[in-house]
């Protein structure tokens, strides 16, 4: 495209979207407010269908019950989720032009709020103050959602269609297993490039950790408090279990030294007991204790190793606990078996994407380390990019997007489309 007739598409799509960024804070602030925790996001994925139906997409809605979801080798295990309740939905634009295809996808599950009486905003009221939208899922990763749908809409109010086969996903689960966005894959959507707009105040994630999460079951034996020699806390052992993969944890980082990618990030590998629930009664000696948890793992490991790693850990703790050695506690895989992912520089829609983002910001694009995972390890055989606005506390109370970078942010992604699909006129 010549230089005048780039700069003229260039600023007719900056012109679109400060026109509609009224609406899309207005539809940002819509979607925060569906508290789309897991299991409970139905609703906001109807609502999006329709959206989209009303911008003339094709509209597949499917739940993760409509595919042989556990048949494939990446599915990871879904608890007492339902999966006939976890709808997915793709909305697919197809001009049948020979411009390059494109994923753009988000999710639109959230993490749980936690007391609301700890936020300084009621956490799904969407509050707007000083630049910034406040809400559970502001941030991670509602914005980034409405930034791909906006980007195209400033396309098309700029008199423009894309050039090339789209596809606009909205997925669940990727909070727990990354299972909805791996149904689109089994679902057969592909494309020559992905763009995944996570908050990564608009740098490009270069590599990501992975993730497994498992649950330890600690058994104990109950009697009266007044007697509890006699007996055997499953709270007490369970502090021994978490003690010990501490320490596992301080091993394998002292070995992350040595990793291409994050071999000069401080302790990369996170481990976390984020739900503890057990015992009956505060004078009995605890009978049960489950702890849910996570760590991470590096490129280079695979999620198979590190659940070896698990067992090994377990085991040894074990033996050097008399209780826990006669009564070894269960061990369940209850979510996240997540591939590390790395995005290999060099390819064509990296550069695209840099240069849109240096018109829109005005700075050369960064890219980042996540010791977090996202969906972009699914996207296999294309260049899978993340990239999106900034904010402040994902899971964190008094989450916040910064609704300046949502905007130029939107400007980005409409100006990578343009040049990876290429236009025509309406």
């Amino acid at each position: 495209m010549a230089n005048n007739a780039l700069d003229d598409v260039t600023e007719r799509l900056r012109a679109a979207v400060d026109r509609n960024f009224e609406d899309q804070v207005a539809f940002l602030a819509r979607m925060v407010q569906f508290p789309s925790l897991r299991g409970k996001e139905e609703p906001l994925q109807q609502w999006l269908a329709k959206q989209f139906g009303e911008r003339g997409y094709a509209v597949d809605v499917f739940s993760l019950a409509d595919i042989d979801l556990m048949s494939h080798p990446k599915a990871a295990p879904m608890d007492d989720i339902s999966l006939a309740g976890s709808k997915q939905v793709v909305a697919s634009y197809d001009p049948k032009g020979n411009g390059r295809s494109l994923i753009l996808q988000g999710h639109i599950d959230v993490v749980p709020e936690g007391p609301a009486d700890l936020w300084s905003d009621p956490p799904f009221a969407a509050t707007v103050r000083d630049g910034w939208m406040i809400g559970r899922g502001a941030q991670d990763m509602k914005a980034g959602v409405s930034a791909m749908i906006y980007a195209l809409d400033a396309i098309r109010s700029a008199g423009y269609a894309p050039g090339g086969r789209i596809h606009l996903q909205t997925v669940t689960e990727e909070e727990s297993t990354g299972n909805g966005a791996l149904a689109t894959m089994m679902r057969g959507y592909r494309a020559d490039a992905c763009l995944i707009p996570e908050p990564t105040a608009h740098t490009l994630t270069r590599a990501q950790v992975g993730a497994i999460w498992f649950r330890l079951r600690v058994r104990g034996t109950p009697v009266h408090v007044a007697y509890s020699e006699t007996g055997t806390s499953a709270i007490l052992s369970a502090m021994h279990l978490v003690r010990a993969f501490q320490d596992y944890t301080k091993a394998l980082n002292a070995k992350a030294a040595d990793n291409r990618w994050f071999g000069k990030v401080k302790n990369p590998i996170k481990f976390n007991v984020g739900i503890i629930k057990g015992g009956d009664w505060a004078s009995s000696t605890p009978a049960w204790c489950d702890l849910d948890c996570r760590i991470g793992l590096l490129p280079g490991e695979t999620p198979q190793q590190a659940m070896r790693g698990i067992e090994q850990c377990l085991a040894e703790a074990q033996k050097s606990d008399s209780f826990l050695s006669e009564n070894p506690a269960e061990l369940v895989w209850s979510g996240f078996q997540a591939d590390p992912a790395v995005c290999e520089p060099g390819s064509a829609a990296e550069a695209v994407l840099a240069a849109a983002h240096e018109t829109a910001f005005g700075t050369a694009l960064e890219d980042r380390l996540s010791t977090a995972v996202n969906d972009t390890r699914y996207y296999t055989g294309m260049p899978a990019l993340c990239y999106g606005p900034s904010g402040i506390g994902p899971h964190a109370f008094d989450e916040r997007v910064e609704l300046e970078s949502l905007r130029k942010t939107t400007l980005s992604i409409a100006l990578f489309v343009a040049e990876w699909c290429g236009l025509k006129k309406l």
